[in-house]
């Protein structure tokens, strides 16, 4: 689950509430909050739950900060955390985090390798001796050395969206994070492929590798909460749309006329226009929809033969804690 946390109070009820409910796994992302304060609340909350980032942005960041953040938060959590670490796009980096931005791919690349490096020099001993293109750690001294981590480095998963980013998780990442803007036949025939050449890369197949399709919900028990859903999800699927990175999946179903609409749209900020914009067809290709006890034989469909992790998003729209029949349709 990709838990929506407007208020951050709601982190010490709602994640042990997830916990009860029978989710294994719960993510937050970074929005309006920072991605592991919450983390850290609900590791004291929760006892099984396994926590993660979806995602932490990865360059606001240097790799010495997140690896500090990881390692305190698989301490804190007893070894449930895992870092999801994404680049998000130029402007943002740019212009709201005011940091560099250059060669994505391969910036991301020597991020992981370099955290990598930072987690052997404590867990292991190792002198830390990392020099790249981008970073470079090579000081290390007992006084900022946690030292070895009772319960190992946490597994890093990455996100992406294009061919090159998806094949990096393939070639480096413990596992993916698929992007909410997908479908069965994008995840066939963009995302497996891809992933299929970085893994080869290093000898490794998809197999090896957590795949975690990150998935819209539409649903509802009244049809006011169904119409409620499937606006909110509108509204999310426009916003989407105006970014370029995501047009290969509007292109492949037919839509590709849509992004330059939306994205004129969002210049204009005219946001409130373009959730028409998004149709029933559109929305039904790339988020599941139905009644709750129809969602888990939907999920089942569109990932059988593909991954076995599922991450749930619906922004409240409903609530998370309202698929309880949800849970325990996947679960069983």
């Amino acid at each position: 689950m990709t838990v929506p946390t407007e208020d951050l109070t709601d982190v010490r009820t709602v994640y042990p509430e997830l916990e009860r409910i029978g989710y294994d796994r719960a993510f937050s992302f970074e929005a309006k909050h920072d991605p592991f304060v919450p983390i850290a609340v609900a590791g004291e909350h929760t006892r099984q739950l396994r926590l993660g980032t979806a995602i932490a942005v990865a360059f606001a960041r240097t790799p010495m900060t997140l690896a500090n953040v990881a390692w305190d938060l698989q301490t804190v959590t007893g070894g449930r955390f895992e870092l999801g670490i994404g680049s998000q796009i130029q402007p943002h980096i740019e212009q709201r985090f005011s940091m560099p931005w250059s060669r994505p791919v391969a910036r991301m690349r020597e991020m992981v390798l370099a955290i990598r490096a930072i987690w052997e020099a404590w867990q292991n001993g190792a002198p830390l001796d990392f020099a790249g293109e981008f970073y470079t750690h090579t000081r290390m001294i007992p006084a900022f050395d946690p030292g070895p981590n009772p319960f190992g480095p946490p597994p890093i998963l990455t996100a992406g969206f294009g061919p090159r980013m998806t094949a990096l998780a393939g070639e480096v990442a413990d596992g993916f994070l698929v992007h909410p803007v997908n479908s069965r036949r994008s995840l066939l025939e963009l995302t497996l492929p891809a992933l299929a050449e970085g893994a080869a890369r290093v000898g490794r197949t998809v197999a090896q590798i957590q795949v975690v399709c990150v998935t819209i919900v539409v649903t509802g028990r009244t049809e006011e909460e169904l119409t409620h859903s499937r606006r909110a999800v509108r509204r999310q699927l426009a916003f989407y749309g105006t970014t370029p990175a995501y047009q290969p999946v509007f292109d492949l179903h037919g839509y590709g006329d849509l992004h330059p609409e939306l994205r004129q749209l969002g210049r204009e900020n005219r946001w409130a226009e373009m959730d028409s914009l998004i149709d029933d067809e559109l929305l039904e290709t790339i988020a599941v929809v139905g009644e709750p006890h129809q969602i888990a034989g939907q999920v089942r469909r569109r990932l059988d033969g593909i991954s076995d992790h599922v991450s749930l998003v619906n922004n409240r729209a409903p609530d998370p804690l309202h698929f309880t029949e949800v849970v325990a349709d996947l679960a069983s």
